[in-house]
């Protein structure tokens, strides 16, 4: 335990922890795209995979309850996270003696500000889409069970669609970010695979991006099944 500790109060183990809590939201986003693209294989397909997802454990737990705890999982790796970027950031502000004055720490100081309120958009967004999509509080006539019917009603008003593009964008950004220095942080910067992890973290942001945004953009303009 003591050995944990020291870990979480070193800057060192501050970003061990945001590269294997950020690791868990791309298995994640990876995992959910898939799962939103069985949007076109028709309503039955999709609704009756929406089905199977509530069933997971059950009867060992009620129904849904499987798919709340991943929930619980994911959104605590999300808060950790969140919280090691903001220490992160403030022990790098107070260790900060001068101001940045040349272009490139300039640069580098738009892209922390940008990852770090990228991050608070990310998580306004995740609270909508829960109540949007999942709850149904914030939806014009959601039907529990109808996935399907839900999703195409939710996406066809225009600001909502477009809301979820422009959360995809901040999204992939801190990702493509994200990816790219996760390798450091967890000791796999070896130069052998340092030209590999720029283009690893631009295809991956990309195919993620397209994935995702082709479903708003399909329910808009009618090209689904």
């Amino acid at each position: 335990m003591r050995r944990v500790a020291v870990l979480y109060r070193s800057s060192v183990g501050k970003k061990v922890l945001m590269a294997v809590t950020g690791f868990i939201w791309f298995g994640f986003l990876v995992g959910h795209m898939v799962g939103n693209l069985k949007l076109y294989n028709g309503a039955e397909h999709f609704n009756e995979y929406a089905h199977h997802l509530r069933l997971i454990g059950v009867p060992l737990l009620p129904p849904s309850g499987y798919l709340w705890a991943f929930r619980a999982f994911v959104f605590t790796a999300f808060l950790i996270h969140v919280i090691m970027a903001w220490e992160t950031s403030k022990a790098s502000w107070d260790a900060r003696s001068t101001s940045y004055r040349n272009q490139k720490n300039l640069s580098f100081s738009l892209t922390s500000r940008f990852m770090r309120w990228g991050g608070v958009f990310i998580l306004v967004f995740m609270a909508f889409h829960l109540l949007h999509l999942t709850t149904g509080q914030l939806h014009p006539n959601f039907v529990e069970g109808a996935a399907y019917e839900n999703t195409i009603i939710g996406l066809s008003n225009p600001w909502i669609a477009a809301f979820y593009m422009l959360a995809l964008v901040a999204v992939c950004a801190h990702l493509y970010h994200g990816l790219w220095s996760m390798f450091q942080s967890l000791g796999a910067a070896h130069p052998k695979y340092h030209r590999f992890r720029r283009p690893f973290a631009i295809i991956m942001a990309a195919v993620i991006f397209i994935g995702f945004i082709s479903v708003p953009v399909a329910v808009l303009t009618g090209f689904r099944s």
